[in-house]
């Protein structure tokens, strides 16, 4: 019988143990997250982002899109750059994105228009994938062209939670809280979405949603009906988008310079002038990943993004 109790105490604390360490590496795990974020939070305001423009007439600026979109404030700034620069004629904007975060893509739309509406061409140029807030800011655009295999469309939106609620009782962490209505901790991860909280997000995400199948509709010359029947989150290849009516034209890069170059009323080669950025960095892989994380458990967001 002793050996019995002594083989029960030896089971509950390993089990003890083995949550003590699943907690310090989950702690750990946060603030490695935390150190990283505050560090690439720095590194961006430190880093500086140039251009030199030639003293020619021919000049063609080269704005890029890449990865996924968090924040709007670099693609704006180039945007106003160029377009109030004399010697730059047209725009190629180069999109390898697919999608995020709604604002910086409507942010970024807006910032493209604005250029476009003062007789600038802006001539986007899809790369692999422009989908969904990808999508949505080629729109402001004059043209667009898509490479047959771009992976683009997925108009729609979306919204996602954690639901932590299962693991903190594991662990024997909970939380409590105090709120002033019912919806505004909509959307914790300490607790399951009632009815309610599900009939209120939907309202939300279907007025975001609405804005997009708006934007598309005016800018792409289709019916509300039209646009309709493509946005259901499917994503379509550069090919099939043209023959929907999502994109003007097929082409690569140099086409779409070409095209810039033509609507620019540049005679010969024109020169490309970019933004001068600061060498990527394997911290900056790093750091990318972990903000996005973080921006995943910081409170509900809506996103023009793929799955």
């Amino acid at each position: 019988m002793p050996k019995l109790e002594k083989s029960t105490r030896q089971g509950v604390g390993s089990v003890q143990t083995r949550r003590h360490w699943f907690i310090g590496i989950a702690i750990a795990f946060v603030m490695v997250l935390a150190v990283l974020w505050m560090a690439g939070k720095l590194s961006k305001s430190k880093s500086a982002e140039t251009v030199h423009f030639s003293s020619g007439s021919g000049n063609v600026g080269i704005v890029e899109l890449l990865g996924p979109i968090y924040d709007s404030e670099r693609i704006v700034r180039q945007f106003e750059t160029f377009g109030d620069q004399k010697s730059v004629k047209a725009i190629v904007f180069r999109i390898d994105s697919p999608g995020g975060l709604v604002a910086p893509s409507q942010e970024i739309y807006e910032a493209v228009k604005r250029v476009r509406d003062g007789k600038k061409p802006v001539v986007v140029s899809m790369g692999s994938v422009a989908a969904s807030g990808g999508y949505y800011a080629a729109c402001g655009a004059d043209t667009i062209m898509a490479n047959p295999g771009t992976t683009t469309g997925c108009i729609g939106v979306v919204a996602e939670f954690l639901n932590l609620q299962k693991l903190m009782e594991k662990i024997g962490v909970r939380f409590e809280t105090v709120k002033s209505g019912k919806f505004k901790d909509t959307g914790s991860p300490h607790r399951d979405l009632t009815e309610e909280d599900r009939a209120y997000l939907q309202s939300w995400i279907d007025d975001a949603y609405e804005q997009f199948v708006g934007v598309v509709s005016r800018e792409r010359h289709l019916s509300k009906t039209e646009v309709l029947k493509l946005a259901d989150g499917r994503a379509f290849t550069g090919q099939q988008a043209k023959a929907l009516g999502l994109v003007d034209t097929l082409g690569d890069y140099r086409a779409a310079i070409r095209l810039a170059a033509r609507m620019g009323k540049i005679k010969g080669e024109p020169e490309l002038i970019r933004w001068h950025l600061r060498r990527i960095t394997l911290f900056d892989l790093l750091f990318q990943n972990a903000e996005g994380v973080f921006r995943q458990l910081n409170g509900a967001r809506l996103f023009y993004r793929m799955p």
